[in-house]
């Protein structure tokens, strides 16, 4: 990629942004993963935490981590795919992380929605309770997926950590009463596009509950898009000109999401859940940046991180 974007993002009026999850491995984004990522490096974020959801993405996330200083790689087993999982799963999952001492876990978790509805609940435990425990035993972060399961997951939890590496509660939609609980065990609580599609009450109740130092934001790209200031989107690069088959980006997507391509989420839009995260908060922009900058860089620091390699 002849070094296009590779480096750590340049701060942007001072601010400096750390996207706590996304998938620039996803096939609907990866075609253009090198421009996405040098239009967010430009408007100041600084770091992207790239989770792998299934053996299949492993070995891409991975060469994307291998290529870009600003990226953290992350491997774990998503819920949705649970039922296609290798018998070998668990020793590849520990071989990539293993010879990826940078790396941290992610993304596991469990899923009630509709998707996961389709996946056993039990399988989806077993797999979330063998990579808790393999997090805690390499003193790894984990990245935690949970969709109307917060009960199940807090049970969990609680009879497997607590979790002194931290455990990120992506896209975090649970309740403000929820939060205590989380937060006792170790959790972070990492918050996305998505907290624009609950009532305005609801979210900044959930905000405010959450201890300033256990901050987040992320993006969740390609999903994750914010539904309040869309006019101010950065407009994502046309797919199928950089090389990529129309019909096979469209087919992905909607398969997968049922988006048009502009709905596609990115990292620069990471601004967007800042602005709207800030605004519930009460506080500047700029604070709650380096706020959830500082606390995302804390918690990637592991032995062995990009973080903790910088000094």
């Amino acid at each position: 990629m002849s070094g296009v974007g590779v480096g750590l993002g340049r701060q942007a009026g001072g601010m400096r942004l750390f996207d706590a999850h996304c998938h620039l491995q996803d096939q609907r984004i990866s075609a253009v993963a090198p421009q996405l990522i040098r239009t967010a490096l430009d408007s100041g974020v600084q770091r992207f935490a790239v989770n792998g959801v299934s053996e299949a993405d492993w070995h891409i996330v991975k060469q994307m981590g291998d290529e870009y200083p600003s990226i953290i790689p992350c491997f774990g087993l998503h819920p949705w795919f649970v039922a296609e999982r290798s018998p070998n799963w668990h020793k590849s999952l520990r071989e990539f992380l293993a010879e990826t001492p940078v790396a941290a876990v992610g993304e596991i978790g469990l899923d009630k929605g509709s998707r996961g509805k389709m996946i056993d609940f039990t399988e989806q435990i077993d797999v979330l309770r063998q990579q808790l425990q393999l997090s805690k035993e390499l003193k790894k972060p984990v990245s935690i997926h949970c969709v109307r399961a917060y009960g199940d997951l807090l049970q969990i939890m609680s009879s497997t950590g607590p979790f002194p590496e931290g455990a990120i509660l992506h896209s975090y939609m649970g309740s403000a009463e929820l939060v205590s609980g989380f937060a006792k065990l170790g959790s972070y609580f990492s918050f996305s596009g998505f907290l624009t599609s609950m009532k305005p009450q609801k979210a900044k109740k959930i905000l405010k509950s959450v201890p300033k130092d256990r901050i987040l934001i992320e993006t969740d790209a390609p999903d994750g898009l914010p539904t309040v200031n869309s006019s101010s989107l950065i407009p994502i690069p046309d797919v199928a000109s950089k090389g990529e088959s129309e019909d096979q980006f469209t087919n992905s997507a909607a398969e997968e999401t049922s988006l048009s391509r502009e709905a596609l989420n990115h990292p620069a839009n990471i601004h967007n859940v800042l602005s709207y995260v800030a605004t519930l908060l009460e506080m500047p922009e700029e604070e709650v940046a380096e706020l959830s900058f500082q606390n995302a860089m804390r918690l990637f620091s592991y032995p062995g991180s990009k973080i903790s390699s910088d000094g």
